[in-house]
């Protein structure tokens, strides 16, 4: 009964959209007479049908006729979802946010923090034009390690003010107190296991920050946090940790760990000779206690899409 609802609500919208589209702006995408055509619809409608119909929800309405013609959309996306993507112009930008939504089932909010952060500019900048189109066409594709790690995270969420000073354990208790967030800003197919996981070598007690079990790689992700630049120490420490998932928590079935060290700062150089021979799962990504330029990261988007 909830989904004919929202379809019958969704089509009504459409046809508004419709009807303002191709009577009132005789067929063109804008008014020529500016937002008067809106603002004097929305009192007429609310004096005849009631709430619901002001000015900018008229607005989305034409919107979603124009980036929607034939009215086709899952019977998963709400009108609310539908307010949020056609904010978005970039039909590509728009289309991934459109698969994320319904394959991940995403809340309205969540589809409007991920939009905010500008995750699909985030993880297209690592990618060729070809990549970047895929993204968009079909959504985040998780087939190897790679495609479940991103350069930088963003964790705006945890309202760490950037300048301020902070300890390590002081981010693992934001991200354990924003635990949802932090999976949805991981991505896909992410479970959590436990924080400071335990293990003894030699009589040498260590603690790995929080470990995670990715469903679709199926293998453990171990991830450390650094709140300054991370070390060359770091990265072997790290290496040490995969090779005792490996060796003494992996089970029949397991893929071999992957290891992700989170740093404020990243020296690509030292990274790059740190991790020469060392085992491939192993990453190093910076994180971001603030929202991204979305428009800067837009940019090089276009870059790449056109490069022959």
């Amino acid at each position: 009964m909830a989904v004919s609802i929202n379809e019958i609500i969704k089509a009504t919208y459409w046809r508004i959209g419709q009807y303002i589209v191709e009577f009132e702006q005789q067929g063109n995408a804008k008014a020529k007479y500016g937002t008067s055509l809106l603002s004097n619809l929305a009192k007429l409608l609310r004096a005849k049908v009631g709430r619901g119909y002001s000015r900018p929800n008229l607005n989305n309405m034409r919107k979603f006729y124009l980036m929607y013609p034939i009215c086709q959309t899952s019977d998963k996306l709400t009108w609310s979802h539908i307010c949020e993507l056609v904010t978005i112009d970039d039909r590509l930008e728009r289309d991934f946010y459109e698969k994320e939504c319904i394959s991940e089932g995403w809340t309205v909010n969540e589809l409007h923090r991920q939009k905010e952060s500008g995750l699909f500019m985030r993880l297209a900048v690592s990618k060729d034009k070809q990549g970047v189109l895929t993204l968009a066409h079909e959504g985040q594709q998780v087939q190897t390690p790679e495609d479940v790690v991103k350069n930088t995270y963003t964790l705006e969420f945890l309202g760490i003010e950037n300048k301020k000073r902070y300890k390590e354990k002081d981010l693992e208790e934001k991200l354990i107190g924003n635990m949802q967030m932090f999976l949805l800003e991981l991505g896909k197919g992410f479970t959590f296991v436990k924080r400071q996981y335990p293990l003894t070598i030699n009589n040498t007690h260590y603690h790995i920050d929080l470990v995670f079990y990715h469903r679709i790689l199926r293998c453990f992700v171990l991830i450390d946090l650094k709140r300054g630049a991370v070390k060359h120490k770091d990265i072997g420490q790290m290496n040490m940790y995969l090779g005792y998932f490996a060796k003494e928590e992996n089970v029949e079935g397991d893929n071999p760990p992957i290891g992700i060290i989170m740093s404020h700062y990243k020296d690509e150089l030292m990274v790059e000779y740190a991790t020469y021979g060392m085992d491939s799962n192993m990453f190093v990504s910076k994180y971001e206690l603030f929202l991204p330029n979305k428009e800067e990261l837009r940019n090089l988007v276009r870059i790449i899409l056109v490069e022959k």
